[in-house]
């Protein structure tokens, strides 16, 4: 991009009360940025009226610095950080079809992956049980090894999960964040990013500087689900942030996808929400590379963590059950004296197959 071009669009981007819907009437109307700011007032005032049209008669007073260090960071790693704008040719085709497309794009890493052939967001909640992370994983990590590229946030949780599964499978995998990708947000997952960008992409609409401010993440929700086929909501509450990708996934004609879970668990309640409204249930990642008319893979994708010790043969296994359960009413059922039922759980833990969670419940893992 021509540094010109660059400033026309950050001035754009810049100029106060000039939103995305603005924006896209005035190109709309006039053409590229250059093309608008060579309008007159006159003809401004007619398409975004005159207090609009006097402001974008003035260059707004951080946009050379804006300008700068837009220039400085794509002069840095000319390979791997690219600005897209709408009206590139590079510029996603998805994104293109929902109702609010960003003006320009970010992206630090590889572009082609925006363009991948099967893209499917996994979303979910910041605080997931051990099973909701791990079961992100395993999906992640199946549908990676089918050809799948996986679409999240970068968010600690579910969407750390999902990336980590599918760089597990070797599979590039496309993180929108809600930050300037001259930061990482959160900060533990700095590692994390360097490994999304060297095989995927991170992606956000938010300017070089920007901070994690709350209300951008519900606003990259909807890029989320526009750069996917499908939205799997893995685990979610039911004022989760998860179920606005839910909710653009539909209003954008996308495929919604939910896991269901212990009746019990308030990280359930949102995918079962969901699912009353029609998102599909999903027991394992086969169910959803059926869906999306993937070849089928030569062996189960579900697998367990020890084929020898599974529900149907394990009496302890079996007498949990998968929603979670207090030591004493597992005592119950069971009638194993203390110190025999401890020492059970501590191998079934350390095995992976079960996980201690708050409160001093238990609950079985079980695999995507």
């Amino acid at each position: 991009m021509q540094r010109e071009e660059l400033a026309g669009w950050l001035r754009l981007l810049l100029t106060p009360g000039v939103g995305r819907e603005t924006a896209r009437r005035l190109l709309a109307a006039f053409g590229l940025p250059p093309d608008i700011f060579a309008q007159s007032a006159t003809h401004l005032a007619g398409v975004v009226g005159s207090r609009l049209a006097q402001a974008l008669s003035v260059p707004p007073p951080d946009l050379e610095v804006a300008l700068e260090r837009h220039q400085t960071w794509l002069d840095a790693a000319p390979g791997e950080h690219h600005l897209i704008t709408l009206g590139d040719a590079d510029y996603p085709a998805d994104l293109l079809a929902i109702a609010d497309p960003p003006l320009m794009l970010q992206v630090q890493g590889r572009t082609a992956v925006l363009r991948h052939p099967v893209r499917l967001a996994i979303v979910g909640s910041r605080h997931p049980t051990p099973q909701g992370g791990d079961n992100a994983r395993q999906f992640a990590r199946a549908l990676g090894e089918r050809g799948v590229c996986v679409v999240s946030g970068l968010a600690q949780g579910v969407d750390g999960h999902a990336h980590e599964g599918a760089l597990e499978a070797g599979a590039p995998t496309i993180a929108v964040v809600g930050t300037g990708l001259d930061r990482v947000y959160p900060p533990r997952h700095a590692a994390l990013a360097r490994r999304i960008a060297a095989s995927g992409a991170i992606v956000s609409e938010y300017l070089l500087g920007t901070p994690p401010l709350a209300a951008h993440f519900p606003q990259r929700n909807r890029i989320i689900s526009g750069l996917s086929q499908g939205t799997l909501v893995v685990e979610a509450a039911l004022q989760s942030g998860s179920l606005i990708t839910a909710r653009t996934a539909l209003e954008q004609g996308r495929e919604v996808f939910a896991i269901p879970g212990s009746i019990h668990a308030p990280q359930s309640r949102g995918c079962h929400a969901l699912i009353r409204q029609g998102a599909k249930l999903v027991e394992s990642a086969q169910d959803i590379l059926e869906d999306l008319r993937l070849t089928p893979p030569p062996t189960p994708v579900a697998v367990s963590a020890d084929p020898g010790r599974t529900i149907d043969n394990d009496p302890l296994l079996r007498a949990m059950g998968f929603d979670p359960v207090g030591f004493d009413a597992l005592q119950a059922r069971t009638g194993e004296p203390t110190d025999r039922l401890q020492a059970r759980l501590l191998e079934l833990e350390l095995d992976g197959l079960i996980a201690r969670l708050p409160g001093g419940l238990l609950q079985r893992q079980r695999r995507a």
